[in-house]
């Protein structure tokens, strides 16, 4: 199935599911998430206003409730922000080299020319070199200014630059170019190629750093004539230039980018505003007023603030669900009622340990048993969702167990919520037994302790060796709380939200129950059989992230309803005739049904919990009976009459399985029968049956109703066909024993039980 198809069905069971299924319930609920926030949090993060006149003296102290803007300190910081900008230099290159050999270009064609004269040519060149270079700058720049690739300042800087250090060619340099051969020239044009480029490669800002280097690298270069080297030496600290300018444009912004940046000073939260028994000021009076902190006007932006901040927390929880792949919470809003209710606890006892607290006593806020709330949503729901529960309530703990004037989180209290609950859901997640909670409360006590005690080393200017043995003896005896109270919380959950949480489903798969037991004395072979399917589902639903647990125990009772008639199935079948071979196949056919539908009715009477029944009553869906058709299509044919009956008629009431540990059980119970019938069943046998089995469900439409997708029936395959070869591995025959067992066959018979004895 695609994920279009399963999107499709999703959605057409949540819109006939009722209020449990409904999308305008599920926003109420997370509504109701944001209200309960801003209701809990509204009195400690609400600002006090005060009703006070200029020249009147202060009743008390006056604290920044939040942080103040300080425009007169921020301009200030601005300022020194620009000043500290160093200046601001650009770079920009030239092909000097390509000046460099256009000018070498030039003197091999003129000293060619016998027409003209060697005292001629050095006074061309006099005239003509230095020209060359100044063409050259000025129309860089002109058409830098043309395709605007530099700013004109620049620019400008750049040609006033260059012309400062311009570099003059000595008079005896001019005399020497004549007397260059084209071979010099030629082997100057190489050198040039290198020397050159390798030169403004650097970042120069004064040209006569860079024409130091020329005389050594011209000597060492491949040129051989003296004369050659001393021209083109003259010509390359000639061509040399600056290329790093200073870039006024460049140093306004940023020095304008940097006080942009300057973030705004404040005046910080909790700093006293007004001392106790100071006179009200006129700039102390402005200054409360511009921050809303005077009774003479209503200010509604703190609780705007509050609101946001509440929607914010709630719209976190909201965005992970939308985004989980865990079907149960993601779509069930009977999951999230239960979450809203575990938040209502959780906070609720949050503000009990808070009334206990003063400012001379904080300590008394360890005492919180605040790891309860991801307790139940690990064991209740899901351990993802209890991480993300965590960081919730490490930031309400920080709010409403701060007793802090002037603070907004206490870190103390978030650090301890965060790590107690942590421990806890690290500590339970995988519990099977109630006496595991013990064991997690344990963690929380040590670990709480440990946090706490870490916090008093930390900051031991605020704490005494009393007040941190108070702390770390509150932090454990709130762990034992929580331990508590949520083994008291647990029952009343999984009764009123039928709720089947791994403790649960352990107590469920005890021997002991008594359906299990009349499983077991009446139908041994069924007893065995819904092992074999348990070990078989369980791991195929954990290879596909699937609830193992839930497919184990629920197997154990899928096949329940056989107790009523023991001996129409053929696991319980030993020694004794098959009794569908001499009655009607529609009446076998109603008998085999039946047994799913008395399987229900049986956990029904032991108030077995909806999902073991739902197995129960899916695990067949609406699949066909191929045997008991045929068999009365055999007998019409052999009356001479026309069938009575259809297809539909032999094909199990259903419902589809509704979710992926149905469907699994389903295929695990078909597969475990199947290798049962088989006398000597091979590794390639065992392989073909699962695959046609699956196959078989896939094109009848079972798996339509479910969420099971291709690729996990691919991992549902191959894991059920590991797990056969091992629980069945003494009856399946592997390529190697098929190979020794045929060679066996072609001994003659004595020589065979020669070898057997």
């Amino acid at each position: 199935m695609t994920s279009k198809e399963l999107s499709k069905g999703k959605a057409l069971q949540y819109r006939n599911g009722g209020w449990k299924y409904s999308v305008a319930t599920r926003y109420l609920l997370f509504l109701f998430i944001a209200i309960l926030f801003y209701v809990s949090l509204a009195p400690q993060l609400l600002p006090e206003r005060y009703d006070i006149k200029v020249g009147m003296r202060s009743e008390k102290d006056i604290v920044a409730p939040m942080q103040i803007p300080d425009n007169k300190a921020t301009l200030k910081a601005q300022e020194q922000a620009a000043e500290r900008v160093q200046p601001m230099y650009s770079i920009i290159l030239m092909k000097n080299d390509s000046l460099l050999l256009s000018m070498l270009d030039r003197i091999e064609r003129l000293n060619q020319d016998d027409q003209v004269s060697s005292e001629d040519k050095a006074a061309i060149y006099k005239d003509e070199i230095p020209q060359r270079m100044q063409d050259y700058v000025q129309n860089f720049v002109t058409n830098s200014k043309a395709s605007g690739a530099y700013g004109e300042k620049l620019l400008e800087e750049m040609r006033k630059t260059i012309q400062e250090q311009t570099y003059r060619i000595p008079e005896e340099t001019y005399l020497k170019i004549p007397r260059l051969r084209s071979e010099d020239i030629s082997e100057m044009k190489l050198v040039a190629r290198d020397i050159v480029p390798r030169l403004m490669n650097d970042q120069i800002a004064d040209a006569q750093t860079a024409r130091a280097k020329v005389a050594e690298m011209v000597s060492i270069s491949s040129l051989s004539q003296r004369t050659a080297r001393e021209v083109l030496q003259e010509l390359v600290k000639m061509v040399i230039t600056a290329n790093k300018f200073y870039d006024d444009d460049l140093t306004k912004e940023t020095k304008v980018r940097e006080r942009e940046n300057t973030p705004q000073v404040y005046i910080k939260q909790g700093d006293v505003l007004v001392k106790k028994g100071d006179i009200i000021t006129e700039e102390t009076y402005e200054l409360l007023d511009e921050n809303k902190l005077l009774k003479n006007e209503v200010n509604y932006w703190p609780q705007l603030g509050l609101v946001m901040f509440s929607a914010l927390l709630s719209l976190g929880l909201l965005m992970y669900i939308r985004q989980s792949n865990n079907h149960k919470f993601k779509y069930n809003n009977a999951q999230l009622l239960m979450m809203v209710l575990v938040f209502v606890i959780t906070i609720g006892i949050l503000h009990l340990v808070g009334i206990l607290q003063t400012a001379e006593r904080p300590y008394f806020g360890y005492l919180a048993p605040i790891a309860i709330g991801s307790m139940l949503i690990t064991i209740l729901l899901d351990m993802s969702l209890a991480l993300v529960s965590s960081m919730v309530f490490s930031v309400l703990a920080s709010i409403i167990l701060n007793v802090h004037q002037g603070q907004i989180f206490d870190f103390h209290f978030g650090f301890f919520t965060m790590v107690v609950s942590l421990a806890a859901m690290f500590s339970i997640h995988r519990a099977s037994q109630r006496s595991t909670l013990f064991k997690g409360a344990i963690m929380v006590c040590l670990f709480g302790s440990f946090a706490v005690f870490a916090l008093a080393l930390i900051d031991q200017g605020n704490w005494t060796q009393m007040t941190t043995l108070y702390a770390v003896g509150f932090a454990f005896v709130g762990g034992l709380l929580t331990a508590i109270l949520v083994i008291g919380l647990m029952p009343f959950f999984e009764a009123t939200f039928g709720i089947l949480s791994a403790l649960k489903l352990v107590e469920l798969s005890n021997p002991n129950h008594p359906l299990l037991r009349k499983l077991l004395t009446e139908t041994p072979g069924t007893y065995h059989h819904s092992v074999m399917v348990g070990n078989l589902s369980e791991a195929a639903a954990e290879a596909i992230g699937a609830n193992g647990l839930l497919c184990r125990v629920g197997s154990y009772y899928h096949d329940i309803g056989k107790t009523k008639r023991p001996s129409y199935f053929i696991e319980n079948q030993n020694n004794i005739e098959n009794p569908h071979d001499s009655i009607d196949p529609k009446i076998s056919k109603s008998i085999i049904i039946a047994h799913a539908r008395d399987g229900v009715e049986m956990q029904k009477e032991y108030k077995l919990p909806k999902p073991i029944r739902d197995i129960a009553e899916q695990h067949h869906g609406t699949t066909f009976l191929h045997f008991f058709y045929h068999k009365a299509l055999r007998q019409a044919e052999e009356q001479g009459v026309e069938p009575d009956f259809t297809e539909d008629d032999f094909r199990y009431p259903g419902p589809k399985a509704q979710s992926k540990e149905s469907a699994i059980v389903g295929i695990a119970d078909s597969v475990e029968a199947a290798v049962r019938s088989l006398r000597q069943p091979t590794v390639d046998q065992v392989e073909s049956m699962i695959e046609k089995i699956i196959k078989g469900r896939l094109d009848d439409h079972q798996f339509n109703d479910c969420d099971l997708t291709m690729r996990e029936l691919d991992v549902v395959s191959q894991t059920l066909k590991e797990a056969v070869m091992g629980i069945f591995h003494s009856r399946i025959e592997y390529p190697e024993e098929i190979k020794k067992t045929k060679a066996a066959q072609d001994v003659p018979a004595n020589a065979q039980k020669e070898k057997s004895e």
